[in-house]
């Protein structure tokens, strides 16, 4: 059977409409809206149903932890990031039945029609077996009524055995669609439950992932958002794949996105950009004091330990170069990326294991 594709986006329908209908009057909804849309344009939120359920539960206030997470980010950017407001709204506001089901509906109908094919020919099969035994039956009657003999009598018998042979085989072919088609339903839950996040995040680092950066540094550089890019990059990665194998490379990845997580404090977000390869925005920083940001991350990463699995020998020569570069107002988030990718290059082929720019 063959797997459905799926590409499950986040959406708000009409049942979330009903639900907040269903919760608020329609004086309370109408007030709430009026509040959120402001807001949504002043922090400049794309006008999105899933960013409309945000932000009418932000100015709700129906859930502390969120009001309290939405205020930190706004803190720190002076404007929602479009990753981290999908964040906020997975973590707070979705619910498992709030996604795009077309998907779903597509491949559960793959299910249906494999597997209701397979039983239309099997309950064919069967009524035309019951027919079958129902004339057998009658030939056998026969035998006491009108003495058959013994050849006629073994003719109907091996027409039951062979008939029997066929509808045996129709259901174990039945029982066996059924077994691909629960596997097949345990594997679309799966993905459901793994699809938001991965819209999101990379799936060995667990960072936020290119598709999130590459929205929300375009948002933020549109905004004119006071911030710094850096961009780092393992050195010697290759290395580590040729020598130790590429489970110990996707370790040392693991490892150095746990340490970029750890640092992620003031507003500060970390993605895997690509390969080797991370960013981190650093909002409402000075070039000087992200730059300082940077050193202090690149000597805790200098201290990291990994061990091999395979030789149990325990690896301290990991090592990272970065890139700096101060967002300018009305700079393109392009030419900011090639800034900070210049610096990159630099640190790289001044030695590695440094920052830049000096």
């Amino acid at each position: 059977m063959k797997h459905a594709n799926l590409n499950v986006s986040t959406h708000v329908d009409n049942v979330t409409v009903a639900k907040i209908m269903n919760k608020d009057d329609f004086e309370k909804a109408t007030a709430n809206l009026k509040k959120a849309v402001p807001l949504m344009i002043k922090h400049r939120v794309s006008a999105t149903p899933t960013n409309y359920a945000l932000w009418y539960t932000y100015v709700d206030n129906a859930i502390p932890a969120l009001n309290s997470d939405m205020d930190q980010v706004l803190e720190s950017y002076g404007l929602c990031p479009p990753a981290a407001g999908e964040k906020l709204y997975n973590n707070y506001v979705a619910s498992k039945a709030e996604t795009n089901f077309r998907e779903l509906r597509a491949s559960v109908d793959v299910l249906l029609t494999e597997v209701t094919s397979s039983m239309t020919d099997t309950i064919a099969g069967t009524a035309a077996f019951t027919q079958m035994v129902d004339k057998s039956f009658d030939s056998l009657a026969r035998v006491e009524d009108e003495g058959l003999s013994i050849e006629e009598v073994m003719t109907v018998v091996r027409q039951l055995v062979n008939e029997s042979r066929e509808i045996r085989h129709s259901t174990k072919f039945l029982n066996s669609q059924l077994n691909n088609a629960k596997g097949e339903i345990t594997n679309l839950k799966e993905q459901l439950v793994e699809v938001q996040k991965d819209a999101l995040f990379d799936s060995l680092s667990s960072l936020y992932n290119r598709r999130a950066f590459d929205r929300d540094i375009t948002a933020l550089c549109k905004a004119n958002q006071p911030m710094c890019l850096v961009i780092l990059d393992i050195d010697y990665f290759k290395m580590f794949n040729d020598e130790y194998g590429h489970l110990f490379g996707d370790m040392v990845i693991k490892s150095l996105a746990r340490r970029l997580q750890l640092s992620c404090q003031d507003g500060v977000t970390a993605y895997r950009y690509g390969g080797e390869e991370f960013a981190m925005i650093v909002p409402n920083k000075s070039l000087r004091m992200a730059r300082q940001f940077a050193d202090g991350l690149r000597r805790a990463i200098e201290k990291m330990s990994i061990k091999d699995r395979r030789s149990s020998k325990r690896i301290e020569s990991v090592t990272a170069s970065f890139g700096v570069a101060e967002f300018s107002k009305g700079q393109s988030f392009n030419a900011l990326i090639e800034k900070a990718d210049q610096q990159l290059y630099d640190a790289k082929r001044l030695g590695r294991n440094r920052v830049m720019p000096l």
